[in-house]
């Protein structure tokens, strides 16, 4: 055993013209949580604890796409999608579709732990999260300025958007505004960067956990649905490591991005960045995306093939990251 580690990140693909000021703002509040987790792990609080706490709270802050603050459809509503799983007995749950639950990581562990079933969506989810018990508030406590101003931009644009965190006010020196420099799935994409949330961590007995967390795409199709609710994708976690995954959603599918982690570390016998690094490198075809992981060793890494990915880390020998760009 290496001792714990604890991973998180605030999405893949960052303006590189954002403004100082919110990366200090990003910076913030990855060093808050990776606080939180730290504490949490101190009191021996188990690594499935752990990722819940970190996310919930990403989840209530609007700086990134998830819970307060999350991607507006093209309907002007938010959709939220999260997903946990424990790596011991690789336990899972997962949600989409959510319109009023609070925190959807918390509903997805609620499915995992009280539900016979490992994914629940739509009227389904927000029925099993009533019978339960879990938080739920208006759909507009999700909806921010920021997100409202950028669905308007997306959609004179006619365009999806991974950025909405890019402030209104100065646009004019923001990528927001060039024309379509990227396409997903030969469609045109404004602007990519800050979109979903994730922690993955080992605890000190070696027992890893991941979760993630997002709205989605702006200005994106009602009931899509995308890498971060799905296990293997998004997100992963077994005896020997957890990853939880940020970026093109669809090419994260198409790579099962997070599983691949675990299984080059399983079959080929890789150390956790040799893996990390292929997957990036070689499973993407040509889609942009990036992932933190930890092993049950107690190692941490994270890779990414886009401008940036807001990320932090730290291990229980002391060292500790908080960073966005290469």
């Amino acid at each position: 055993m290496g001792g714990w580690a604890i991973a998180v990140h605030g999405g893949a693909g960052v303006d590189p013209n954002l403004p100082p000021e919110r990366q200090d703002q990003a910076k913030q509040l990855l060093t808050r949580c990776l606080n939180l987790g730290i504490s949490a792990l101190r009191s021996s609080l188990s690594a499935i604890d752990v990722v819940e706490l970190v996310v919930r709270e990403l989840e209530s802050d609007p700086l990134f796409n998830s819970g307060r603050g999350s991607a507006l459809t093209e309907k002007g509503t938010v959709e939220m999608e999260a997903s946990i799983m424990d790596g011991p007995g690789r336990r899972c749950g997962a949600v989409s579709g959510l319109t009023t639950v609070k925190n959807p990581v918390s509903l997805a562990r609620l499915v995992m732990e009280k539900s016979p079933h490992s994914y629940l969506a739509f009227s389904g989810a927000e029925e099993f999260a009533k019978q339960h018990g879990a938080e739920v508030v208006d759909n507009q406590y999700f909806i921010t300025e920021d997100s409202v101003g950028m669905l308007k931009l997306a959609k004179e644009a006619n365009t999806i958007m991974f950025d909405y965190r890019i402030p209104i006010v100065g646009l004019e020196s923001c990528s927001a505004v060039v024309d379509s420099p990227l396409l997903m799935n030969g469609l045109p994409i404004g602007v990519y960067a800050p979109e979903t949330v994730g922690c993955v961590v080992v605890d000190s007995q070696g027992r890893c956990a991941a979760a993630t967390s997002t709205g989605g795409l702006m200005n994106k199709m009602t009931g899509r649905i995308g890498d971060s609710p799905l296990i293997g994708a998004g997100t992963y976690a077994c005896d020997l490591c957890g990853v939880s995954c940020t970026g093109e959603g669809e090419a994260i599918i198409r790579g099962t991005l997070a599983r691949d982690v675990a299984a080059l570390m399983e079959y080929k016998g890789l150390g956790l960045q040799e893996a990390v690094d292929y997957v990036i490198n070689e499973r993407l075809d040509q889609g942009k995306a990036g992932l933190i992981a930890v092993s049950r060793n107690g190692e941490v890494a994270y890779g990414f093939n886009s401008v940036g990915m807001f990320r932090g880390c730290a291990t229980e020998d002391g060292f500790m990251e908080v960073g966005i760009w290469e």
